[in-house]
């Protein structure tokens, strides 16, 4: 056995990152994330989606443990639909993060949950909130989550604008998750973002040699 494995406590909880984002512009918005999974030290999975879909034009993103995240984002796919089946119609973006903040607040104490839902509904446009851990419930016009999260806060704070176009969101979002990876050491792999409007989804990956530098090597 490696020397500096013996004495682990393999029973203890893993920690792990990412980094999720997620910006509303204006004609809807873009989510997006990296797609390293960590266990520890270890990259489990080096190009893992973590934009998942829970309606047609709503999206979470997903960050802490992948198994905890997984079994809430199915449950709130299956009450959405049921949801959607009773209305005659596309739910609310807002109905579907109320889902996951319930599910995320009462079982607080069991599960490492932290997730970003972003969407588009015929009532509200375009809005994006945040359940960080714990279960709180944040509308906001961007937001950005997981281990890398911490890196980036200034350069969103700086260049986030109302109303921007669907390019600049887009490079807005490429932009910051680049940063966050080039420092977390927990984020990496390549950039997935999913921009939703009115007229549906669109799907986009930037492999990780293409992505935006700021620096010379």
């Amino acid at each position: 056995m490696d020397p500096s494995l013996q004495g682990a406590d393999w029973n203890e909880e893993h920690k792990t990152g990412t980094s999720i984002m997620a910006v509303v512009y204006k004609d809807g918005v873009v989510v997006g994330a990296d797609s390293r999974t960590t266990t520890g030290a270890y990259i489990a999975n080096r190009t893992s989606d973590k934009l998942t879909p829970v309606h047609d034009k709503i999206y979470c993103c997903r960050s802490g443990s992948a198994a905890d995240t997984q079994a809430i984002a199915d449950y709130v796919k299956w009450f959405l639909n049921q949801h959607s089946v009773e209305l005659g119609e596309e739910p609310e973006v807002g109905t579907a993060a109320n889902l996951f903040k319930q599910l995320c607040y009462a079982n607080k104490n069991f599960i490492m949950a932290a997730i970003i839902v972003g969407g588009y509904d015929k009532h509200n446009g375009g809005s994006v909130y945040s359940i960080p851990l714990g279960g709180s419930l944040i509308k906001e016009p961007w937001a950005i989550g997981g281990s890398g999260s911490s890196y980036i806060y200034g350069y969103c704070d700086a260049n986030y604008k109302p109303g921007m176009t669907k390019d600049e969101a887009l490079a807005f979002v490429q932009n910051a998750l680049s940063l966050a990876m080039s420092r977390d050491g927990s984020s990496g792999g390549v950039i997935r973002t999913v921009t939703i409007t009115a007229d549906g989804v669109e799907r986009k990956m930037l492999p990780g040699n293409k992505l935006p530098q700021f620096y010379e090597d």
